[in-house]
């Protein structure tokens, strides 16, 4: 048996080999998605299609980087089809296409720090009055300039002053040369629109196209992908509308429902069989997502054992749950059952009575989602340093040039700096920046953490050595998500208690998981109440939340019960009421 069809079950089979046309796999929660698309991927490549036309896009650098290295151990050559995220390709395309828009190919990525400081700049040589300035906040205006981009608005359709200020945020980035990250999706979509010359080149240097979480694509993305597939119409798509949870990002689960009717001749492929959770937890997930009217109708199922009940418990408020949560850990602990546990939460807020907890017991944990190491002050300070050495006319980290550490070596950093691109690797020119500025003395001066401040900056230059160019280094640091990791915190890594929100779970999975705060005007929260629509996709955010579990799931509420959990058949639950809660005070009875 060929290797691309190893350990693939017959409809993952199908959904490899369908050679031509438009295609969709509706792939439930732990069917084999990643697996089935770089299979496909090498089904593709052995059928004689050059890699260069070829492109798999990926939400996510972690996502990119697994499926890289999957294809890498298959091929024998070094070279390989492009494998990245939207934002990346677009990125690509921008350098090689700059001139179009006003740019040229040093741009500079800004990211929503460096858009807010333009649009503040902005705001500042104008007189609002009072009234305005109410309206008009930086912060509303980002948000709606993200909107505009995101959704392919029509500028000319919005209020005047909105209008007005965005019209101006687009000068400013010319005049910076630079790119917001939205921009990196909405201008090749904006080019491909306005020049046919241009879309044709890149549909015929990208004939194949595999687009993984599909269900969380934005009318911009999608809008790529269908230009860039429209003359080949050989599009690939994987996900699952169950797991679309990302609507707060611009996200339109409408684009995976209504894929057969923008591609007629589309063949569809179902992956049903869950390889990754017990019976139980896969049938109460199922019954819990029925209730959703707009959906693809799928029947997941599994071939592992039926599995412990789901526990259901109930306490009388967010510490008593948080102190259940970290007993269970710690008594599993003490039994020698320390496998992966996650405990998984709606919003940020609630993780803090679930560390006071842990901490109290002395249990580590890894908590996503903290300060990301590309955001720390010592990181910005010295990216923007490089950032400026590239791109002379990025005013944004020339600001930043001129405040902090760097402001006593400003004049120098300023006239020096820009020569040195050409003659020094992306590592190098830190250590340069880092020797002129004296910028570890002033960390010492300044912080009691310098020490790991110090550390981060090392590690900084050890990742940019990986690079052979500064413009690749830039690039890779301006497209860093949530999900990616420079440094790797190893003191906490050593843990293998997660904690983090139910939308940073997504695409993970763990022994056991507890889902803290199932409560009615949390999962859901009760900012979804205002429509159907909104409720369903907090449904689905339950979904995901149950589905990350492998052979344990807790589901913890206290005060009134989410509506989510009537909605899961008493057959697969075990309720019970913690310690800390009278009988009288109960609200629900098993």
């Amino acid at each position: 048996m060929s290797l691309v069809y190893q350990n693939l079950n017959e409809n993952q089979r199908q959904a490899v080999d369908c050679q031509n046309g438009p295609l969709l796999i509706v792939a439930g929660a732990g069917s084999g998605k990643t697996r089935t698309l770089t299979s496909r991927l090498m089904f593709l490549l052995n059928s004689g299609i050059p890699a260069e036309k070829i492109i798999a896009i990926t939400f996510t650098n972690k996502a990119a980087d697994e499926m890289v290295n999957r294809v890498k151990s298959q091929m024998a050559n070094a070279g390989g089809p492009f494998i990245g995220t939207f934002h990346s390709l677009g990125a690509r395309i921008l350098k090689k296409e700059a001139k179009f828009l006003g740019r040229s190919p040093n741009f500079s990525i800004f990211d929503n720090d460096d858009s807010l400081k333009l649009i503040k700049n902005i705001a500042k040589n104008f007189n609002l009055t009072e009234k305005e300035k109410r309206k008009i906040s930086p912060a509303f205006l980002q948000k709606d300039f993200s909107r505009i981009k995101n959704e392919m608005s029509d500028s000319e359709n919005e209020e005047e002053i909105v209008k007005y200020f965005f019209n101006q945020y687009e000068l400013e980035l010319q005049r910076n040369n630079a790119f917001d990250f939205e921009d990196l999706i909405e201008k090749p979509v904006s080019l491909f629109l306005k020049n046919r010359e241009t879309l044709e080149k890149y549909q015929n240097q990208h004939q194949y196209i595999l687009v993984d979480e599909f269900q969380d694509t934005n009318p911009a993305q999608y809008q790529f992908i269908k230009l860039l597939a429209q003359k080949h119409k050989n599009l690939s798509v994987v996900g699952d509308d169950a797991q679309s949870i990302y609507k707060f990002r611009g996200s339109d689960f409408r684009n995976f429902l209504d894929f057969e009717k923008d591609w007629p001749d589309t063949k569809i492929v179902l992956l049903e069989q869950n390889y990754r959770s017990t019976a139980n937890i896969i049938n109460a997930a199922s019954a819990l997502i029925k209730n959703n009217k707009f959906q693809k109708s799928k029947n997941l199922w599994t071939e592992n054992p039926e599995g412990d009940k789901i526990k259901l418990i109930e306490h009388e408020d967010a510490f008593s749950e948080a102190d259940y949560i970290a007993e269970e850990i710690l008594s599993r602990r003490i039994f020698g059952k320390e496998n992966s546990t996650a405990v998984l939460y709606r919003t940020n807020a609630q993780s803090r009575a679930i560390e006071t907890a842990l901490i109290e017991r002395g249990i580590g944990y890894f908590i996503f989602g903290g300060v990301k190491f590309y955001e720390r002050k010592e990181i910005k300070d010295i990216v923007a340093a490089l950032r400026f050495a590239s791109n002379p006319n990025d005013s944004v980290s020339l600001q930043r040039l001129q405040k902090n550490f760097l402001k006593k070596t400003f004049l120098r950093l300023k006239n020096e700096l820009p020569h040195q691109v050409g003659k020094l690797s992306a590592s190098q020119l830190i250590s340069y920046v880092l020797e002129i500025s004296g910028y570890f003395n002033e960390l010492k001066k300044d912080y009691a953490n310098f020490t790991e401040r110090i550390e981060n900056l090392n590690e900084l230059i050890y990742f940019a050595s990986n690079f052979s160019s500064l413009s690749e280094f830039l690039e890779r640091v301006s497209l860093m998500q949530s999900t990616d990791n420079i440094k790797n915190n190893k003191d906490s890594r050593k843990s293998n208690i997660n904690l983090m929100t139910v939308h940073l779970a997504k695409g993970l999975e763990f022994d056991n998981v507890f889902i803290a705060g199932c409560n009615e005007g949390v999962l859901p929260h009760q900012m979804s109440y205002f429509s159907e629509e909104e409720i369903e996709e907090e449904r689905r955010l339950m979904y995901v939340a149950m589905t990350r579990a492998r052979q344990k799931l807790y589901l913890n509420f206290y005060h009134l019960p989410s509506r989510f959990l009537s909605e899961i058949p008493a057959e697969f639950l075990e309720f019970s009421v913690s310690k800390s809660i009278d009988d009288e005070e109960r609200y629900i009875e098993y």
